[in-house]
């Protein structure tokens, strides 16, 4: 039997205030799937699809999934669907599931499903005992199927960040695509290996990273330093024979 879904406080966010401003630069584009389409809009719909679910720091050529899109201009699956087969995808999950905790993984799928931030570390419990429990297709399978997902996008409407900007703030919140894709935690753990540092010089048949002691370094400097001034005195000692100036 499974787990149900913890129940958590709503928080006053941008979603959830009526809207009334007009059309502007900073309101999202819909697409949506239940009308005819022309390529030139399908093509679009799945580029926005894309962008929604690995945002544009991880569209790239290996995370196509070519039989979705086949699908999806063929009329045999929905934008629904389409966002599902995504996040299901293995490269979805080796690029953002394995790197990550399940309460960052939840966050992230929060914020790209549902269209917005999770309202606090309550929700963010309860969605990461479902993904523990169920996997990420059951996870997902909730997600996709919540009232809150049908009611605002329903199965034709490609999911976009819901309500970011406010008339009365000065400032709304920065788009979700800012977000980093690692967690503090996996990005410390790629510190301690030397992954950031500027010191690192190679990397063993292992994996491993190799730092050459100091004295090394400072011998590899010197040499460096003198094979450098040895150059430029050859160097000055042509241009001088050039000129007949000294005799080499």
């Amino acid at each position: 039997m499974a787990i149900p879904l913890l129940e958590y406080d709503l928080s006053s966010q941008n979603q959830r205030v009526v809207g009334y401003e007009l059309g502007g630069d900073e309101k999202p584009v819909v697409y949506r799937t239940d009308r005819r389409l022309s390529d030139l809009e399908k093509n679009q719909i799945i580029w926005a699809t894309y962008r929604q679910i690995f945002n544009e720091q991880q569209i790239l050529v290996s995370n196509r999934q070519t039989s979705l899109e086949s699908q999806l201009k063929a009329g045999q699956i929905t934008a629904r669907e389409l966002i599902r087969g995504l996040i299901l995808s293995e490269s979805f999950r080796r690029r953002n599931y394995e790197p990550n905790s399940n309460y960052r993984f939840v966050q992230m799928c929060v914020q790209r499903v549902l269209g917005r931030n999770i309202y606090g570390e309550k929700e963010k419990l309860a969605w990461s005992i479902v993904l523990a429990t169920q996997g990420i297709e059951g996870f997902i399978d909730n997600l996709l199927d919540s009232e809150e997902y049908l009611d605002n996008f329903g199965e034709n409407t490609v999911p976009y960040q819901r309500r970011r900007i406010l008339p009365q703030r000065e400032q709304g919140e920065l788009p979700f695509a800012r977000m980093p894709r690692y967690g503090a935690d996996y990005r410390s753990k790629l510190e301690e290996i030397g992954y950031f540092s500027p010191k690192r010089i190679d990397t063993l048949w292992d994996g491993t990273f190799y730092f050459p002691p100091q004295p090394v370094l400072l011998a590899a400097k010197i040499a460096t330093i003198a094979g450098a001034s040895i150059l430029t005195l050859g160097i000055v000692a042509t241009a001088l024979s050039a000129f007949g100036l000294i005799s080499l």
